[in-house]
C-alpha cells in the first residue's frame, strides 16, 4: 500500500467514526462470541467463574490480534470499509504493529477509567452504567478541544482516520 498524501484526504467526521465504532461492537460480538466458544469447549469451561480470567485474557488477545491485523494491513476493518473510513499515521502512511498496538491499547481509555471508578466507589444499580458513560462523553468531547478535531487516543498514537470519500 502506498502512502496517502495527508492533503487529499480529510479527518473522518465524528458522526461518521462514532458509526463505525457502533457497526464495529456488532461485528465483534460475533467474533467474541465463537472465541469465547472456542476457548470454553477446548478446556472444558462448565462454569463461568472456571478459568474466567483465563478467558478474559483470551479475548483480550483476540480483540488485540483482531484490530493490529486489520489496521497493519489496509488499515480497515469491516466496518471502517462499510462506512469508508482509514486508519493512517498522522503523516498519512501505513500502520506499523506496535503503532496499531500502542492505539489499541490507549483507545481501552474510552472505557477502563470509568469501570475502574465504579468499581473503587463500589457502584451499584445505575451508578454502574452512569460512571462509565460519563468516562464515554468525556473521552468523546476531547475532540473539540483537538484543533484537528483528533480523538486523544489517536493524538497519542500518532494516527488518525479519515474519510475516504
Amino acid at each position: 500500500m502506498t502512502d496517502i498524501s495527508v492533503d487529499i484526504f480529510d479527518n473522518a467526521p465524528l458522526k461518521r467514526r462514532l458509526f463505525s465504532m457502533l457497526y464495529e461492537a456488532m461485528l465483534l460480538f460475533g467474533v467474541l462470541f465463537i472465541s469465547a466458544w472456542i476457548f470454553s469447549t477446548l478446556l472444558q469451561q462448565r462454569s463461568a467463574i472456571y478459568l474466567r480470567h483465563g478467558l478474559e485474557l483470551w479475548l483480550f488477545v483476540v480483540l488485540s490480534a483482531y484490530f493490529v491485523w486489520f489496521w497493519c494491513h489496509g488499515g480497515q476493518t469491516l466496518a471502517m470499509k462499510t462506512w469508508r473510513v482509514r486508519l493512517v499515521t498522522r503523516d498519512g502512511g501505513p500502520i506499523r504493529p506496535w503503532r496499531a498496538l500502542a492505539r489499541f491499547l490507549l483507545a481501552w481509555l474510552w472505557f477502563m477509567p470509568g469501570l475502574v471508578i465504579a468499581w473503587l466507589v463500589h457502584a451499584q444499580a445505575w451508578l454502574l452504567v452512569v460512571i462509565p458513560a460519563l468516562n464515554f462523553l468525556l473521552w468523546m468531547s476531547m475532540i473539540y478541544f483537538d484543533p484537528q478535531r483528533q480523538f486523544l487516543h489517536d493524538r497519542l498514537a500518532g494516527t488518525r482516520i479519515i474519510s475516504l470519500n
